[in-house]
């Protein structure tokens, strides 16, 4: 399980030229502030028997028709509470019931849906969190679409996250596009013929692109695919400057394609969403995703070791 982060971890500055961070002010602290405390497994359940404990009764305390409370909750209590929710049920990251449940109890009124769709924004959406997750996000969107307390142009926003958050879901076909080598070669994610492509959308000059094309280079397990032909890189530059793309050239290992979009075809279509730049993409041959908008490449490691074990290689 990850360790469970701080609220002040957890909205720090980004680091990165795309995943920038919500900074909201705490309330004072005050006697009259509401504390929601979770529920302690029995002590006689294995971790295992506690994670699946708490993924079933995380939310029993709370009083979901007490409206005060979101007026009087210790936000940065409630934050972290909510993210150790989602450590918990992280286990499974493409399970989306449990916070479709979640979402189900919290629409008993619009003060208590707008809370949860608060909380869901800052720790499963913000682009800088490092919890984002639109599995688990999906189903807050779809049940704040579904409540009847929003009107028409209240429902623009999540309609359109929505859709954002609905590609290149996990264990589904990714989105085909162009990319466009140095030469002016374009040609289609769906031409690459490898067991795993990684695609990594980057900008020049952005400090956590660059390490992430450290670690990558620096892994002798992915190095050892990339060498054998088994892995792809693609990286990608979705961004109409040019000049800076083709000064950061060098720093592109030679094994790598190398690749722009040419036109800006993805950000106007929203083929990938670029909210949060770099982002990994891991594919397999026939392109389904396996993971999506990561920045973690020992999870890249880890997903590909993983499926070379099952399937005995």
């Amino acid at each position: 399980m990850k360790t469970i982060l701080s609220l002040a971890v957890l909205l720090l500055a980004a680091v990165s030229c795309g995943r920038r961070a919500a900074q909201p002010q705490a309330p004072a602290r005050s006697e009259r502030h509401y504390v929601f405390l979770p529920p302690i497994p029995p002590a006689t359940l294995s971790p295992e028997q506690s994670r699946d404990y708490l993924r079933e009764h995380y939310w029993d305390r709370f009083d979901f028709a007490d409206t005060m409370f979101v007026h009087k909750a210790d936000t940065a209590q409630m934050l972290n509470s909510y993210i150790q929710f989602i450590a918990v049920i992280s286990d499974r990251p493409a399970d989306p019931a449990p916070m479709a449940d979640l979402m189900r109890r919290a629409a008993v009124s619009r003060p208590m849906t707008d809370y949860f769709v608060w909380l869901a924004e800052k720790v499963l959406a913000d682009p800088n969190s490092s919890w984002r997750n639109d599995e688990f996000y999906i189903p807050v969107l779809e049940a704040q679409l579904a409540a009847p307390f929003y009107d028409q142009y209240e429902r623009m926003g999540p309609e359109y996250a929505l859709g954002v958050a609905r590609q290149n879901r996990i264990g589904q076909q990714a989105n085909d596009f162009r990319y466009t080598l140095e030469s002016g070669v374009s040609r289609r994610l769906y031409d690459l013929k490898a067991d795993y492509v990684l695609l990594f959308i980057n900008n020049p000059g952005c400090p956590m692109c660059r390490d992430i094309r450290e670690a990558i280079v620096s892994s002798p397990f992915l190095n050892r695919f990339i060498d054998e032909g088994r892995l792809k890189v693609l990286a990608f530059y979705p961004d109409e400057d040019l000049g800076e793309w083709l000064a950061y050239r060098p720093h592109i290992p030679a094994s790598w394609i190398n690749s722009y979009d040419k036109g800006c075809v993805v950000r106007e279509t929203s083929a990938y969403d670029l909210s949060a730049i770099p982002a990994l993409y891991l594919f397999d041959r026939s392109k389904r995703v396996l993971l999506k908008d990561a920045t973690d490449v020992a999870l890249v490691e880890s997903t590909i070791y993983d499926r070379e074990q099952a399937a005995g290689l």
